[in-house]
């Protein structure tokens, strides 16, 4: 991501179905076969919750450490946000390893707006130069910039609309509080669209 940060939610989705799908297949259906009283919409809902508390923690943290902490968070966030959408996926009976699901968490996350926008990113980024040049700065560019160019569109993906949310996380002993509601907020709002999304699928 930091050689290609301008398609930084694009790399973390196709990671995310890569590594986070068959996590998301057997949580569903170990819960499954442990509560099988329960329905798409009740897993659905263990899982939300379950993430939105790891959003609200990291938030915390994040607030507490000022601006690499903030830049880091909107990275984690989207992740956990991405395994939640796996997740969500998953407890309506969608397979969470499918490429597919790539380009849905970059609609639902609103980094793109239609799906056929997302897979064309997504085959571009897919197809660029990743591995050896993750961490040789090839880019040109001073890191610092590219560290900003890949926290804001990694907090547009984690539902972050503004860059001045991310660094508001900075005013001394707000932080901490505004780090975890901007978190939460942004982490229901995805899962309440993922819910809805899965379920008329």
């Amino acid at each position: 991501m930091k050689a290609d940060p301008q398609y930084a939610p694009e790399h973390l989705a196709l990671e995310a179905v890569r590594r986070l799908g068959p996590e998301a297949r057997r949580w569903a259906e170990q819960k499954r076969a442990e509560r099988p009283d329960l329905g798409p919409d009740e897993l659905a809902a263990l899982a939300a919750r379950h993430f939105t508390t790891l959003a609200r923690v990291s938030g915390a943290v994040s607030g507490a450490a000022g601006l690499p902490g903030a830049v880091l968070d909107v990275g984690v966030l989207a992740w956990t946000q991405a395994r939640m959408v796996l997740h969500i996926a998953a407890a309506f009976g969608a397979d969470p390893t499918a490429q597919e699901r790539a380009t849905e968490l970059l609609v639902l996350q609103r980094v793109h707006k239609f799906g056929e926008t997302a897979r064309i990113a997504l085959g571009v980024a897919a197809g660029r130069e990743r591995a050896s040049r993750l961490f040789t700065g090839a880019s040109g560019r001073p890191l610092t910039r590219v560290m900003m160019t890949m926290g804001v569109r990694l907090a547009q993906m984690a539902g972050i609309r503004a860059a001045r949310k991310v660094f508001a996380k900075m005013i001394p002993g707000a932080g901490m509080i505004l780090g975890t509601w901007v978190n939460s907020a942004a982490t229901k709002d995805l899962a309440r669209r993922a819910a809805i999304h899965y379920r008329n699928d």
